[in-house]
């Protein structure tokens, strides 16, 4: 059992041990050798009158050479150690058994019931779960083998699927497009502008503002692409993707 938060028959796909050495260990390392470089090579880069930072370069280059390369080095590895905290929160764990599918990540839960779902796959990164009419239950972004979750989900008799049943269904997002429910356009027009400043979580608000409206979407290139599903007369929103 994982941190006990698990049904004891459920599998579980996450980063494993490889993922965390590289963010315990490799992301410190970076930081450290970044940092070092960066001094060692503040002499260098203040002969290249084009280079940017030069105020930067030109004050490490005044420094004495040891104590600004380990001062350096210091600043680097408590960001990549911080780095590595925020990663580790941010991953995504995900077990499955015969009833629910339990998506843990940030210190939050959420399950889905097996009951309502149609559909299992992998969209680019992210690992969609939809329901009987085609609504989205679920979309986490996560780094996670396509491979093992595929594994996971048919294993334990899930609708996996190797593609999204729906692509075909989708349109391109241009504004006034006809077709959409009330409301609707704006809150795309909305949503666009949140996804080009890079806003996940005004992104995220608003796609489960969609849902409600009975439009599902997703994103490609920084570009919105939509379809429209008949809602169940009762429903639970399980959407945190992007």
């Amino acid at each position: 059992m994982r941190d006990g938060w698990q049904p004891a028959a459920a599998t579980t796909v996450d980063g494993g041990g490889e993922e965390l050495a590289v963010m315990w260990g490799g992301f410190p390392l970076a930081g450290a050798g970044a940092g070092w470089a960066l001094v060692a090579a503040a002499d260098w880069v203040t002969g290249l009158r084009w280079a940017p930072w030069q105020g930067l370069f030109e004050l490490l280059a005044r420094q004495p050479p040891r104590p600004a390369a380990a001062v350096a080095a210091a600043i680097g590895l408590a960001a990549g150690l911080l780095l590595a905290g925020v990663g580790t929160r941010e991953r995504l764990i995900v077990a499955v058994d015969r009833e629910q599918v339990r998506l843990r990540r940030d210190g939050a839960e959420r399950s889905v019931p097996r009951r309502p779902v149609s559909a299992v796959f992998c969209d680019r990164k992210h690992l969609v779960v939809l329901g009987s009419a085609g609504e989205e239950l679920a979309r986490e972004r996560g780094d996670l083998s396509r491979e093992r979750l595929r594994d996971a989900f048919a294993g334990h008799g899930w609708p996996w699927q190797d593609v999204d049943p729906h692509d075909a269904a989708y349109r391109r997002w241009v504004e006034g497009l006809p077709g959409l429910p009330a409301g609707a356009d704006a809150l795309l027009r909305a949503r666009q502008r949140a996804v080009d400043r890079d806003r996940r979580r005004d992104a995220r608000e608003l796609r489960t503002e969609l849902a409600r409206l009975g439009v599902v979407v997703r994103d490609q290139d920084r570009r919105q692409y939509w379809r429209t599903v008949t809602l169940p007369l009762r429903r639970e929103e399980f959407s945190d993707g992007q």
